[in-house]
């Protein structure tokens, strides 16, 4: 592997580097404006963000945000199955990769377990921003992977230019034989803005190019599974059903702007089974969010903007064993913030604020795994950037309180402190190299300090540890970009050093169901499943993503780009180890066309085996992807505008085995298939 790392190397990245997105759109950074509080374009972030809107976006949806952001670099899919998808950027995930929609914590319970699907339904996204570095101490602390800020314009900030407008979109996937549906209207007159959203996505279960569960692996990691039924093309109990929608309304005018909105989701999809014939296990997911926002313009000598956001979530979803309620998770929480962006105070220009999150959050059943737990965090920041010459500065820093009450037992409480600093310097108009240090903490989860019990979903015993301390994450990140008329290219190194790093581990032994203990071997007769533990211990994580994209050609003819891209994590434990559940080496090449309204391209993706698995855990051979896209507009008529779009996934039939996904051995990733799609814009 060092030696295919090293030949990419000399490849792309001593060739220079340059964050430029890939299929067939052509960034210019300067254009690229991320939409945090200090909004600036994505080349001034000195650690590299990840933009996906407009026609890419529409080209890359997905039916999980996971899914959606999996082939953009460093980032993968923790995939459970069709319906469940959260995402893995540089080998975080979980708590270490806190989504958002329009900068409000999403607060369903998706960080608590890999079964638990996101709240965000992409099809509905308008853009999606992936921050690393100190902007993300905007919104909390303990996000080394970064932030993923999903944008819906559900409570509009602008008044659009018409009084009804909208769009309406149709999609067809034959992986799943999925059929889904998404309408959007807007609109607005006399400082008064609408918009209302709905959809619907009906999936059945997912095909694949081999057979659903890798025996040999399975009963290596679990020698007592007996596997009864392992069936070849498809993966049983995979179908999804989902549907939701949004109403929103703004009153803006130049003093500011407020609006609320109300969204509703509802979801049902199904976990693949392990092979051993038990019940299927289907979760029944709904949720209702209501969101306030507010924003005062210059309200007073020093500042520029005071915004206000309030959002309230009701959670609710049960896991069914052969259709019969066993396990039910209940969250109830209340997210609020206030920003206050300040005007330029010498050579500083930034935002600081105060946020707050309480929640209730419960299990209910005869498995609940854990106890009932009262949560409240409290957090200060302040984010300032300034520019000296040809190098612009960030300094971030975040204090929080939290406390964790669980019932009977005592309250936890832990008081996270994080701060980070990021220079990026333009060289020449060419050229620019980044640094950036960032020093956060994260304190533990409830089901990382309290779980103990069996969990159908997972097909686990999970055993939590009260005895938790905080992690202590160091992460430094370089980059280089390059940007010229024949190449434009960027490289990426990051190395992460993180004290008492917390992560679930198979512990080699089982639990008896019937005995109801622990054993080191499964008895004979018995039904068992493995133990998985919250352990503690100082790990490294380092890796890099690069890419160099070519203009081959760009006459009367068209464009032609070449595209090479790559990528890689690898994490280790300092007493000796791997850490479980790291994405493999990725690299590949991507030939794109595009000429006036219609573009296509050509993207074969190279994934090398993971054979630092993690004890007890299997490991996944490598792959080879080739996917195809096109997508033609049609030229406007009527005040509208029709995009067709089409895609062919994984053309070679691998049957795909995801290392980042706890059920690598029962549901690879989906086999050879089309989507097609329409949407019409108005």
């Amino acid at each position: 592997m060092n030696k295919k790392l090293a030949i990419f190397f000399l490849s792309t990245g001593a060739l220079g580097s340059h964050a430029q997105a890939d299929d067939n759109n052509v960034m210019e950074f300067e254009n690229m404006v991320v939409s945090t509080p200090i909004s600036k374009p994505a080349s001034k972030f000195a650690k590299p963000v990840t933009v996906l809107s407009g026609d890419e976006m529409r080209t890359k949806v997905g039916t999980t945000i996971g899914d959606t952001l999996k082939n953009e670099p460093g980032i993968t899919s923790q995939s459970f199955g069709p319906g469940v998808g959260t995402p893995v950027i540089r080998g975080q995930s979980g708590p270490r990769v806190r989504v958002m929609q329009n900068s409000l914590g999403n607060n369903d319970v998706s960080s608590l377990s890999p079964d638990h699907a996101n709240g965000v339904e992409p099809i509905l996204v308008e853009r999606v921003e992936v921050l690393r570095g100190p902007s993300t101490l905007l919104y909390g602390s303990g996000a080394i992977g970064g932030v993923v800020n999903v944008i819906d314009n559900r409570i509009p900030e602008q008044v659009p230019d018409k009084l009804v407008g909208g769009a309406g979109e149709q999609r067809y996937d034959s992986a799943t034989n999925e059929t889904s549906s998404a309408l959007k209207l807007e609109g607005g007159k006399n400082g008064v803005a609408y918009h209302v959203d709905g959809f619907y996505r009906d999936q059945g279960n997912t095909h694949i190019g081999g057979s659903a569960i890798d025996e040999d692996a399975a009963h290596a990691a679990d020698p007592g599974l007996n596997i009864v039924n392992n069936p070849n093309g498809l993966i049983d109990n995979s179908k999804a059903r989902s549907r939701g929608g949004s109403v929103g309304v703004s009153k803006i005018g130049d003093v500011g702007l407020v609006g609320v909105s109300i969204n509703s989701l509802e979801k049902n999809y199904g976990i693949p089974p392990d092979g051993s014939g038990g019940a299927p296990v289907t979760i029944d997911l709904n949720q209702t969010k209501y969101d306030f926002k507010g924003q005062l313009n210059q309200p007073f000598a020093l500042a520029e903007k005071l915004r206000m956001k309030f959002g309230y979530t009701d959670y609710k979803h049960v896991e069914m064993d052969a259709g019969v309620p066993a396990t039910t998770f209940l969250n109830k929480s209340y997210e609020s913030r206030l920003e206050l962006d300040h005007k330029p105070i010498g050579l500083l220009d930034g935002v600081l604020g105060f946020q707050s999150v309480n929640s209730q959050f419960a299990t209910i059943g005869a498995e609940a795994l854990v106890p009932r737990t009262d949560l409240a965090s409290y957090g200060l920041f302040d984010v300032e950037s300034f520019k000296i010459g040809a190098v612009t500065y960030e300094l971030g820093a975040r204090g929080e309180w939290q406390t964790i009450a669980a019932e009977n037992r005592n309250s936890l409480t832990y008081k996270p402190i994080s701060g980070s600093a990021s220079a990026s310097w333009d060289i020449t108009n060419q050229h620019q190299v980044s640094l950036a240090f960032t020093h956060s903490q994260r304190a533990p989860q409830i089901q990382e300090l309290f779980s103990n019990g069996v969990h159908e979903a997972t097909h686990s015993y999970e055993l939590g540890n009260a005895n938790l301390n905080k992690e202590l994450s160091n992460n430094l990140d370089l980059g280089y970009r390059y940007n010229a008329d024949w190449m434009t290219a960027e490289l990426n190194l990051f190395h992460n050093w993180v004290g008492d790093y917390i992560y679930q581990q198979r512990t080699g032994s089982v639990f008896n169901r019937d005995s109801e203990t622990i054993e080191a071997i499964c008895s004979a007769g018995a039904s068992c499943v493995p133990v998985v533990a919250s352990r503690q211990a100082a790990a490294t994580f380092k890796g890099f993503e690069a890419k160099t994209v070519f203009p081959l050609m760009q006459n009367h003819y068209g464009a032609v780009d070449l595209t090479l891209f790559g990528d890689y994590t690898r994490g280790t434990f300092e007493q000796g180890g791997n850490v479980p559940r790291m994405p493999p080496l990725r690299y590949g090449l991507q030939l794109s066309y595009e000429k006036n309204d219609w573009s296509t391209n050509a993207r074969l993706t190279r994934g090398e085996a993971q054979n630092y698995a993690g004890e007890h855990d299997s490991n996944t051979p490598g792959y080879l992807l080739l996917n195809l896209g096109t997508q033609y507009r049609l030229a406007s008529f009527a005040d509208s505008e029709v995009l067709l779009f089409a895609k062919a996934k994984n053309l070679l039939n691998e049957n795909i085995r995801n290392s980042t996904s706890y059920l690598r051995n029962f549901a690879p990733e989906p086999g050879r298939s089309a989507e097609i799609g329409i949407r019409v814009s108005y």
